[in-house]
């Protein structure tokens, strides 16, 4: 017997607090229970109710054994003798839910046969959806004449399960379901409006991998025939693929079906206008004018009484505000009364719109609405809108004394750590590229230190104020910030202050003094780590210690990253056997191991930290790969690094050897890094070259390479080629490669590769080496001040015809793409059916040489694109290079 209902009175409160029928039962007691099914005289109620608790266990991850399982199918069988309706549908349920072995189906086959057939309808309607979850392919076809005439019933619940039937079937018998075409073509024009809607979806899935057939189902139902509002969001859904389809496959012209999806935007239905919406906002390359009607509607959607109106219409037009933020501007005035919506999430979505749409006039505006919506919503959604600031700050570099007074505000406020830690990125990310920012920033950081909770972020942030702090105009200001860490914190955050003071001692003499004494005081402090810190920063800063010959390698001891992965590390001295012999850090492998596809994917994904930073300049030269570089001797003559581009695959995923390649950009040489890894457990490889052919790459010519010894699995290792081109000038080609390799088989039991080997070799992708290479992306705050000081001398003007572009966006980031350079202000975001626009793009060329580039362009016919290009530099000569990159571009 179920437990009953309890109901508790609290008479302080005067709330009822409800519990669950369900609590504390177990599934034996509930078996033991389950022998009801057998009384002569059956209880209807009563096995209802132990069939409730058995569906309850099993929704729970409840398990049956092999024995259990097929007890209580028998005997729930034995509950068709009894006309209960209600107990006869809970045995329908218990039959799906047991989803019974082939031998044991066929006892209540001859039962559902009969219920399918009965006179019943609710009876024939569940029959046919439990019959069709526990049959095989064989018994399917003896029904198959019954499931039809299901279809086209006139009862719209027995057509309703027999389609719901057919769209589960199709995935196990699809060539039976597609027999049934003409059935479910009929049954689309029913007016039922769930039958139609079921209908609808079984007809696309029945035809869905011929696009022709798809496209012949929207053009005849988009005619007015389909009248469920749940279709019609259906038909809507397939127009629209069909609408991508046909872009993909055409040039231009006018988009087919987009008169229907206009037309939905009139429909009664509330559904049906959004999903319209929805689907206009969504196209490809949709237009300012495509986009007027749905967004009239949606900004109509904003002022409903019902929240989920408001809700669908604000996320709609935040999606649309982040690639046509004009368009969405009409809409300001309403998304900013929902500010004040009881709904968060509604409130959260209109000020992050808001801050996409907004302008520089409308910011400071903005901030003082939001100090009081900070308080009243929740962390996850201050995270969003923290992101948003961070994205406005970077679009509007001017305005970073307001935003970041917000970000320092916010900071002091209670929050939990994902929270504070959004902002403390986002602070980082601006003072890393807003160079104006970085004095204030600082000093709200230090300010955040005094009172942070989380041990984490103030060591994060001790390690960027020692990097970023003796650079400023007045260094010492910070000490006390940092020494106060020593006193007041735990020993993580204490040995973290420590190596901070280090870093001002190195880099600034004059606080030298200062920081001995300093340090001296942590000599006797209670945790192992700060004073063994303190005691090998005060050797190295006193000139004591040895780790290098000059004062540069102390900086570098300071400074420098750790080049070696830890995990790498690890192993080594896991693997280290204690001898005479010292362990040796250079013998550990300096090179991370391949990550899988779908960490690589992951990565993708816009990232929140320090490294997202939107707009900014891509750093330099990682450290590590200048570190590796100049440790061998056939490259130290080539100067120093002047870029390291992103790794670039020259292997499928999941083939048996992965490469990619990393290419070294010097003034007058190209360094190519081919990162190998052996994916063969059986195989050693050994003398590891990459063969380059340059024969299409003229002004390249072969320097020096650097082979690699050994292979084993699962380890990877480097091989290196170099190659010698004109000093300063940004040598173009392409590069084909060919893996070659002695393979030596190895034993899986022993591990011990054999002595003689086979020579082989593997062909690679081909690499080019372009323009962009030898371009570093570097923002600058100011764009209009950089360009006035820049010699007009330099200044080389020239225009060009682009040809017919799909877009005068496509047209942009074809340009941007060429040159590799940063764009500037947010230049790079084409407002929708603009006629004319203005890039701004900044960034160093190899050899140090800062250049600006003013583009301008327009539309000169339909879809010819004309385009003005101007570009200052420091070196003349650059200027006049860059135009030639965009004249063979």
């Amino acid at each position: 017997m179920a437990q009953p209902l309890v109901v508790k009175k609290d008479d302080d409160l005067d709330e009822e607090e409800y519990y669950s029928p369900f609590l504390g039962i177990e599934k034996g007691a509930v078996l033991q229970e389950a022998r009801v099914f057998h009384d002569p005289q059956l209880d209807a109620r009563r096995c209802c109710q132990v069939i409730t608790k058995l569906l309850y266990l099993l929704n729970q991850g409840d398990t049956f054994t092999k024995v259990e399982a097929t007890e209580v199918f028998f005997a729930t069988t034995k509950l068709f003798q009894s006309k209960d309706a209600g107990l006869r549908r809970m045995v329908y349920l218990m039959i799906k839910e047991l989803s019974p072995s082939a031998d044991e189906v066929i006892i209540v086959t001859s039962s559902l046969m009969k219920d399918m057939n009965s006179k019943t309808d609710m009876y024939r309607a569940n029959a046919i959806r439990v019959l069709c979850r526990i049959i095989d392919s064989t018994l399917l076809t003896q029904i198959e004449r019954y499931l039809k005439q299901a279809i086209v019933d006139k009862n719209p619940v027995v057509a309703s399960a027999a389609l719901v039937s057919g769209i589960y079937l199709l995935q196990t018998s699809p060539e039976v379901v597609k027999r049934w075409s003409n059935e479910v073509q009929e049954a689309v024009q029913s007016r039922s409006a769930l039958v139609q809607f079921h209908a609808l979806a079984l007809l696309h899935q029945i035809r869905q991998n011929d696009r022709l057939a798809v496209s012949k189902l929207v053009t005849s139902l988009t005619r007015g025939s389909v009248r469920s509002p749940l279709a019609q969001c259906l038909l809507i859904r397939y127009t629209s693929q069909v609408i991508r389809e046909s872009n993909m496959n055409s040039q231009g012209g006018d988009r087919p079906f987009f008169d229907f999806l206009e037309s939905c935007l009139r429909n009664k239905a509330e559904m049906v206008i959004l999903e319209a919406a929805k689907a206009i906002t969504e196209l490809n390359g949709v237009t300012s004018q495509e986009l007027t009607p749905a967004i009239t509607v949606l900004q109509l959607f904003l002022s409903s009484s019902k929240p989920v109106l408001r809700f669908a219409a604000v996320r709609t037009l935040n999606k649309v505000a982040s690639t046509h933020p004009l368009a969405v501007t009409n809409c300001n005035i309403d998304m900013e009364s929902l500010i004040s919506d009881q709904n968060r999430s509604i409130a959260t979505l209109a000020i992050t719109t808001l801050l996409k749409t907004g302008n520089e006039s409308s910011v400071d505006r903005l901030m003082k609405q939001m100090t009081n919506f900070m308080s009243d919503i929740a962390d996850e959604f201050k995270i969003v809108v923290v992101e948003a600031i961070r994205s406005l700050c970077l679009k509007f570099p001017l305005k970073y004394r307001s935003l970041m007074n917000f970000l320092s505000n916010i900071l002091r406020e209670e929050g939990g750590f994902e929270y504070k830690k959004a902002i403390v990125d986002s602070i980082i990310i601006l003072i890393r590229d807003i160079p104006d920012a970085k004095e204030s920033g600082l000093f709200h950081l230090c300010e955040f230190i005094e009172d942070c909770e989380f041990t984490y972020l103030s060591t994060q942030i001790l390690h960027f104020l020692g990097n970023e702090g003796p650079k400023t105009a007045d260094p010492s200001k910070y000490i006390r910030y940092i020494y106060n860490r020593v006193i007041l914190e735990n020993a993580t955050v204490r040995a973290s202050a420590v190596s901070t003071l280090a870093k001002f001692g190195a880099l600034v003499d004059s606080l030298k003094p200062r920081i001995f004494v300093l340090l001296r005081r942590c000599l006797f402090d209670g945790d192992d780590e700060v004073r063994d810190r303190a005691t090998l920063y005060l050797k190295l800063l006193g000139g004591e210690a040895t780790v290098g010959e000059t004062e540069k390698d102390v900086h570098e001891f300071l400074f420098g990253s750790l080049d070696i992965p830890l995990v790498n590390l690890e192993t080594s001295l896991r693997n280290y056997e204690p001898s005479e012999a010292p362990f040796d850090i250079s013998s550990v492998s300096r090179e991370t191991k391949s990550q899988p596809l779908a960490e690589k994917k992951a990565t993708g994904k816009k990232p929140t930290g320090p490294a997202s930073a939107l707009s900014g300049p891509v750093p330099t030269v990682d450290a590590s790969y200048e570190k590796l570089l100049s440790s061998i001797p056939e490259f130290t003559g080539f100067g120093k690094l002047f870029k390291s581009s992103a790794p670039v695959e020259l292997t499928e995923a999941e083939t048996e050897y992965s490469v990619n390649v990393v290419k070294h950009i010097y003034n007058g040489h190209v360094v190519l890094q081919y990162n190998c890894t052996n994916t063969i457990p059986e195989q050693l490889l050994e003398e590891v070259v990459v063969f380059v052919d340059a024969s299409e790459a003229d002004e390249f010519s072969e320097a020096a390479s650097k082979p690699l010894r050994s292979l084993p699995y699962d380890s990877p290792g480097q091989t290196f080629v170099a190659f010698e081109k004109p000093e300063g000038v940004p040598a173009t080609g392409k590069f084909s490669n060919i893996l070659k390799f002695i393979v030596k088989e190895v034993d899986p039991t022993t591990g011990e590769a054999d002595d003689d080997g086979v020579e082989d070799e593997y062909q690679l992708e081909d690499l080019e080496i372009v323009s962009a290479d030898y371009m570093l992306k570097v923002g600058v705050s100011n764009f209009r001040n950089a360009w006035e000081s820049m010699d007009p001398e330099s200044e080389r003007v020239d225009e060009y015809g682009l040809g017919v572009r799909e877009s005068l966006a496509e047209a942009v980031n074809a340009v941007i793409s060429i040159l590799g350079m940063q764009p500037c202000e947010g230049t790079d975001v084409v407002p929708s059916n603009s006629r004319s626009h203005t890039c701004l793009l900044s960034g160093v060329f190899v050899g140090n040489v800062k250049v600006l580039v003013r583009l301008s362009f327009g539309l000169s016919g339909p879809k010819e694109v004309a385009m003005k290009l101007a570009v200052r530099s420091d070196d003349p000569e650059i200027s006049d290079k860059i135009h030639e990159i965009v004249a063979n571009g």
